[in-house]
C-alpha cells in the first residue's frame, strides 16, 4: 500500500483476524512492503499495546484508535468447518454479521474515515450450484450459509453509506498446508486413505493462498475494486479429481471413498452442505480487473500449498 495513503508516515493498516491463515500472510506481506499493520485483538485477551481492543460479542472497540487508518481488512470469523448445532450456528452467524456492523458503523463515526475496507465474505453465498457456473451476477442462495453472508456482506452498509470503498470478497477453498480444509484432507492423503467425497461429481472452487493474499493486496490499493468478487481460481474442478491431484501430488493412491451417508453422518448439515454441496463459481470480476494469478491450475498451488 502507498505511503501516501496516510496522513503520519507509512500507511496504517488495521486487521482483524491478523492471526488467522490468511491473516498472517496478510499481515506479513504488507509489513514487508512497510505499511504498518495493526491487529484488531480481543480487548479481554491481551493489552491495548498490542493492537486496537474490541469485543464483538459486547459491541465493543477502542474507536479513537481507528482514526487516520489508511485501510481496514476484516478476516475474522467462526470456524464453519465443525457441525452446525444451534449454538454452533449463533456463533458462525454473530462472529460475522454482529462484528462486522460493529467494524462498519464505527468507521462510518470516524472524523478521519480509512478508504476502505476489505472485507472477507465465500462462496456459499451462492449455495449448491449444481452444474450451474455462477458469477457475482447470481443470486443469493436460501440456505443457513447463504443467508450468513447475505447479513455478512449488509452489515458493512454503514461504511459504504459513509463513503468507504467497500469489497467483499467471496473467498473459495484457500489451498494452505496449515489450515483450512486443505489441512484436514492431507493426514489421510498422505497415508493413502484420501480419496472422493460422495459422488466425487460435485464441484469445487478453490484458490491458492498466495493469490487470495495477493488479492487483497489488490483490493487495498485499486480504486476500481468494490462490491462483491469471487476470489476463486480460473477454473473449478470436480470433487473426484481435486482428490486425484492431491493423490498425485504426495505421490499416493486417492482411491479410498467417502460415501455421501457417512458424510452426513459424522459432519450433520455441515458436511452435506460444504462436503457434498457443487460449488462451481466463476471468477467473473478478477478476469475483468486483469487479475494475474500465479497458480492458475490446481496441481502447481497444490505442489506449492503442500512443499
Amino acid at each position: 500500500m502507498a505511503e501516501a495513503a496516510s496522513r503520519h508516515g507509512p500507511a496504517r493498516v488495521v486487521i482483524s483476524g491478523a492471526s488467522g491463515l490468511i491473516g498472517k500472510r496478510v499481515s506479513a506481506a504488507l509489513a514487508a512492503s512497510g505499511t504498518t499493520v495493526v491487529p484488531l485483538v480481543r480487548s479481554r485477551q491481551t493489552q491495548a499495546s498490542a493492537g486496537i481492543p474490541w469485543d464483538p460479542e459486547r459491541g465493543v472497540i477502542a474507536r479513537e484508535a481507528l482514526e487516520d487508518c489508511a485501510a481496514v481488512v476484516h478476516l475474522a470469523g467462526e470456524n464453519v468447518a465443525q457441525r452446525w448445532t444451534d449454538a454452533a450456528r449463533q456463533r458462525i452467524r454473530t462472529s460475522r454479521v454482529a462484528a462486522t456492523t460493529l467494524l462498519a458503523t464505527t468507521l462510518a463515526g470516524l472524523v478521519r474515515r480509512p478508504r476502505v475496507l476489505v472485507c472477507a465474505s465465500a462462496v456459499g453465498w451462492y449455495g449448491d450450484t449444481g452444474e450451474r457456473l455462477v458469477t457475482e451476477n447470481d443470486a443469493n442462495a436460501a440456505d443457513f450459509l447463504a443467508t450468513v453472508c447475505r447479513d455478512w456482506e449488509a452489515a458493512a452498509e454503514a461504511a459504504r453509506k459513509a463513503g468507504i470503498r467497500v469489497v467483499h470478497l467471496r473467498f473459495g477453498m484457500i489451498l494452505a498446508k496449515e489450515g483450512g480444509a486443505l489441512a484436514e484432507m492431507l493426514p489421510a492423503f498422505r497415508w493413502g486413505a484420501g480419496g472422493p467425497v460422495g459422488s466425487g461429481r460435485q464441484w469445487v472452487s478453490w484458490i491458492a493462498a498466495a493469490d487470495a493474499v495477493t488479492v487483497i493486496r489488490c483490493a487495498l490499493d485499486d480504486d476500481r475494486w468494490s462490491g462483491a468478487i469471487n476470489t476463486v481460481a480460473p477454473e473449478p474442478i470436480r470433487q473426484g479429481d481435486f482428490a486425484a491431484t492431491l493423490g498425485a501430488v504426495l505421490h499416493r493412491p486417492a482411491i479410498a471413498p467417502l460415501p455421501g451417508f457417512a458424510v452426513g453422518l459424522l459432519f450433520g448439515d455441515m458436511g452435506r452442505t460444504l462436503l457434498l454441496g457443487s460449488s462451481r463459481i466463476a471468477p467473473g470480476k478478477l478476469r475483468e480487473l486483469g487479475f494475474a494469478w500465479k497458480f492458475p491450475d490446481l496441481s502447481g498451488a497444490l505442489a506449492h500449498a503442500v512443499a
